[in-house]
């Protein structure tokens, strides 16, 4: 299925860092899901609000390709991505969106498909174009749903994983055959996973519990159970509405989960590594080349 599979394992593995890339602790998550239709962009975009009103800077880098809604769901409708900073000599200032609280989301979607055709003097713009984006405590990349080279390969370039699942039993089917992939081609010893759309309190519990024995008996690969996001009126609301419900419900029962989610992500030990944005976009160009 993947004609890129070593490629990714090596990128997985490797401990090398690129000497000239800035000192930023940063921490890179990518945020995934084995299906579509589970809530995996709504999470993104309110746990980034979380976390940027507990005083932390985050970027979003909106990375499904054809697909993306991070902006739709932060009531914007941006006409370009990063990649026309190279094709259409635009400055990374007009790309960015900046939305609540001062969120910053970073339109990728159907320009990385483009990665194969940069030179490297577009590549080497491009860096520079970036650079000015640095000082982020995180940059969560919401990818598209599914098993393909393009979400595994931002699961490789990532540092931190979390994928998104649902009570559903082909959602957690789907989400256990993307930690096989991720298993097999050695992308990352562990991941994080967020329960969504729970119903009654336990529910959570009771759903990671089913698939982490799932997991443990079949896969070489340890799942950590991050937290749930109830089933809740007030989200889909604020969908109708194109405003985050953290903002417009902020004391809904799912924006306590959101909030919940959030102190957890902050107060594990600093996982931050040195790549910042240059790297980041360094790590892609490898993979997607």
């Amino acid at each position: 299925m993947l004609d890129q599979a070593e490629r990714l394992r090596q990128m997985a593995l490797s401990k090398n860092r690129e000497k000239d890339i800035p000192k930023e602790k940063t921490r890179i998550i990518t945020i995934t899901s084995g299906k579509g239709g589970v809530g995996k962009s709504n999470i993104v975009v309110n746990l980034s609000i979380a976390l940027q009103k507990m005083g932390k800077k985050v970027l979003i880098l909106d990375a499904d390709i054809g697909m993306g809604n991070d902006d739709i769901l932060m009531g914007f409708l941006p006409k370009y991505t990063v990649f026309d900073t190279i094709f259409n000599d635009m400055e990374i200032e007009d790309i960015l969106i900046e939305g609540s609280y001062g969120v910053k989301l970073l339109p990728g979607g159907t320009g990385i498909s483009k990665v194969e055709e940069l030179t490297n003097y577009q590549r080497e713009k491009l860096l520079t174009k970036i650079s000015s984006l640095n000082g982020f405590d995180y940059i969560l990349m919401d990818t598209g749903a599914g098993i393909n080279r393009t979400v595994l390969g931002f699961v490789a370039v990532c540092e931190e994983l979390i994928v998104i699942t649902t009570p559903e039993p082909t959602a957690l089917t789907d989400a256990y055959s993307l930690m096989k992939a991720i298993a097999k081609f050695q992308l990352k010893p562990k991941g994080k996973i967020i329960v969504n759309r729970v119903i009654k309190e336990k529910e959570g519990e009771i759903t990671f519990k089913k698939f982490d024995n799932a997991v443990k008996k079949f896969l070489d690969i340890n799942v950590e159970y991050l937290g749930k996001v109830s089933e809740d009126r007030a989200l889909i609301q604020s969908v109708r509405e194109q405003k985050p419900f953290i903002i417009n419900y902020p004391d809904s029962e799912v924006s306590k989960d959101i909030k919940n989610i959030a102190y957890r992500l902050t107060g594990e030990a600093n996982k931050s590594n040195s790549m910042g944005i240059q790297g980041l976009f360094k790590k892609i160009f490898n993979i997607f080349s």
